[in-house]
């Protein structure tokens, strides 16, 4: 296991200073692609995505992962859908078993699995029946998986019938046991509330109750129609908020299908690729101070980014949601005209 002072700030700073934690979970995004086209990813995701995770780089990561973390360290395949790509995933974790990389933590999906109308039956994680999916879920757990996480709320039923995602939940429920499939969120299992076929408004009013319902993440696409629904803070309100503490005190990464590393959740700000250093390489090379655009978000936040924005162009709303709204609408602009590209990326993210 990879000790504090291995990375470079922590040795650089005074000894009382808040130290750059030990990365101990891992996100494998395995595609960006997604039968669902969700108002609030904070991936982009879409059906029209690409990006696969090749075998050796979901292992590469799972196994530096482990260098920094030991036995904390905690692994689960997300994306885009997985399940889409029903093949790549098994043999994902069929060497992951080969080399005792121990057990995956999660799958996520969003329970399309049944639902033949939202995308073509030669898409490969389709299943026709009941005794697929039975088949599906006891090889998952034959190769290490200890939970099933099923993505259930009124984003996704905008694009997924509530009635396949039930019949999932209850099938993963009688074979894996109850304690190790977790809904979220079990309310809209329970109460599902309609989103196909509504009117502008009313789609509308929902996204705001379902936003004050549980709190959601405003980057990638929810940093668009939906942030614009709820935004009300003043730019202003964001001028003394900086990242420091998000940055030095995440516990997790996620990798997308080309190797490249975010901090946490902050979807498209690449810290680094794995297929140019080892996870455990990027973690201990880490320093703020690398990046002028990082060592902004860190010392000023993204309203230290505001001054540079509007001089190429940037036109800023009145309000926003918060920090995270204003960095990803910032970093779009960035995007949109093709500068800090090695930080602001990739295009799935942005487009």
């Amino acid at each position: 296991m990879t000790e504090l002072l291995d990375n470079i700030y922590n040795r650089q700073i005074p000894r009382q200073e808040q130290k750059f934690k030990l990365w101990r979970s891992a996100g494998l995004l395995l595609t960006y692609k997604c039968n669902a086209s969700c108002e609030f990813c904070y991936y982009n995701c879409s059906p029209e995505k690409n990006g696969l995770m090749p075998v050796d780089g979901a292992i590469g990561a799972w196994q530096s992962l482990k260098v920094l973390a030991g036995d904390n360290a905690r692994v689960h395949i997300t994306g885009g859908e997985p399940f889409l790509y029903w093949g790549r995933l098994v043999e994902i974790l069929q060497e992951a078993k080969r080399q005792n990389l121990g057990p995956l933590d999660m799958v996520e999906t969003n329970g399309f699995w049944f639902d033949k109308l939202t995308i073509p039956s030669e898409v490969e994680g389709w299943a026709a029946d009941e005794g697929i999916v039975k088949e599906r879920l006891k090889i998952l757990d034959e190769l290490g998986m200890l939970r099933l996480k099923i993505s259930c709320d009124p984003f996704h039923q905008e694009y997924v019938d509530i009635e396949p995602v039930r019949r999932l939940a209850r099938i993963a429920t009688e074979v894996l046991g109850e304690r190790r499939v977790l809904v979220r969120w079990q309310e809209y299992l329970e109460r599902p509330i309609e989103m196909k076929g509504l009117l502008a408004g009313e789609r509308q009013e929902r996204y705001i109750r379902a936003i004050n319902d549980y709190l959601c993440r405003f980057t990638g696409r929810a940093a668009g129609k939906l942030a614009e629904l709820v935004a009300s803070k003043p730019i202003e309100v964001l001028s003394s908020m900086n990242c420091k503490s998000n940055l030095l005190a995440t516990k997790g990464v996620h990798i997308d299908p080309f190797g490249n590393v975010f901090s946490g959740t902050c979807s498209g700000i690449i810290i680094g690729n794995i297929n140019q250093s080892s996870l455990e390489e990027i973690w201990k090379r880490f320093h703020p101070a690398n990046s002028e655009f990082i060592n902004t978000l860190f010392t000023s936040g993204p309203f230290g980014l505001l001054d540079r924005a509007r001089g190429l162009g940037y036109k800023n709303a009145e309000v926003y949601v918060g920090k995270c709204h204003l960095c990803t609408s910032i970093r779009q602009f960035l995007f949109d005209n093709g500068l800090e590209k090695s930080i602001v990326g990739p295009a799935e993210c942005y487009s």
